[in-house]
């Protein structure tokens, strides 16, 4: 496949070459941060047509028709609208902290992104413990959500809040069990090192029943994390209108709006590339023909159609089952999910052990 380091390299030695290097390293530094934004901007507004059209689809109807043809320009309405939305300050709320809880979220979520590799010699952040650092990034998200709660001075955001806390929190251990095994099995959290070791054979299959239960125990987490149905009690609106971000109007809003389907593609890709080999094709033993065929298919094509098939499972879910308690969703993760994760992880070490691997 096609080694995107190649162009990276060029641009770099092209730019050392005609200035200093602190001067080619801020321009570099410039340039990536806007194809950040650029890719960050650009996924979160296909999710929500994405997600609207999928849905439609689910209810036997059309979805937004009117904007573009087929709709396909009604994102780019809403996001105009939001922009020019009036900043609304609400007496009695901390206005500082009110103001940097949006910003918290989707540095989160940004940085989260960055993580990700598109193909081979196309990722931003590279380090040897990658699978470890987006843990702990994603976990700073949670501080935004508590400060929106706790500053907007309103019962009903504090409330959506301190479940949302909970439930990602608790949510959590699960996910992080999920993706342990799968670094036990490749014994590695670098994650290009985990795609590489998949050009042989994805995960999913090389680990057998752990790596499949694991990839299940991934995706009913991942969609907890992410504060989506049915675990959406966080924004209930049948109970606190908006939840969290009720008092939030204009782009602070937005950001709230955009970081949570810009989490869905990233809880996605997470699991394309720890589970589906990522930006590396499809391969069967034996078969050199098909493998070739599937070798001229770019990288950052497998990647994206990986992630929005599990999108596209996690919607699914949205839009099938009613959302649950606050209670049930709490004792599914401490009574079976982590119990379960648990047992899981420490299969796969067994498996592993005794080479029972694929």
């Amino acid at each position: 496949m096609f080694d995107f380091g190649i162009i990276t390299n060029w641009i770099n030695d092209l730019l050392i070459g005609c200035m200093p290097v602190w001067a080619a390293t801020l321009i570099e530094c410039v340039i990536i941060g806007v194809l950040i934004l650029l890719t960050y901007t650009v996924l979160a507004l296909f999710y929500i047509l994405y997600e609207r059209k999928l849905c439609a689809w689910f209810q036997c109807r059309l979805g937004p028709m009117r904007v573009g043809p087929w709709g396909l320009l009604q994102v780019f309405a809403d996001m105009f609208k939001i922009l020019i939305k009036e900043l609304i300050s609400l007496k009695g709320t901390d206005k500082f902290l009110f103001k940097l809880a949006p910003y918290i979220i989707i540095t989160s979520s940004v940085v989260m992104l960055a993580c990700l590799p598109w193909g081979r010699g196309l990722q931003i952040i590279d380090y040897n413990i990658g699978i470890f650092f987006i843990l702990a990034v994603s976990s700073v998200g949670v501080l935004g959500i508590l400060l929106a709660g706790w500053s907007s001075n309103n019962k009903y955001t504090l409330i959506g809040a301190m479940r949302s806390g909970a439930q990602m929190i608790s949510y959590e251990l699960s996910l992080g069990l999920a993706l342990m095994s799968i670094v036990v099995l490749a014994g590695t959290m670098n994650i290009n090192e985990l795609v590489m070791l998949q050009e042989r054979c994805w995960f999913i299959f090389q680990g057998w029943l752990p790596a499949v239960v694991a990839f299940i125990i991934y995706v009913i987490a991942a969609t907890a994390e992410t504060n989506r149905g049915p675990f959406d009690l966080p924004e209930a609106e049948h109970e606190l209108t908006a939840g969290y971000h009720t008092e939030y109007s204009g782009i602070h809003f937005g950001f709230f709006y955009l970081a949570e389907y810009l989490n869905l593609f990233i809880v996605s890709g997470i699991a394309s590339l720890m589970f589906l080999g990522g930006w590396m094709p499809f391969h069967i033993t034996g078969w050199d023909g098909f493998n070739m065929v599937m070798n001229w298919i770019p990288g950052p094509i497998w990647f994206l159609g990986k992630a929005f098939f599990i999108s596209y499972i996690i919607i699914w879910f949205k839009w099938t089952f009613p959302r649950v308690r606050i209670d049930q969703m709490l004792a599914l993760e401490w009574k079976y999910m982590m119990p379960f994760a648990l047992v899981n992880l420490i299969v796969m070490a067994v498996f592993v052990a005794l080479g029972w691997t694929f």
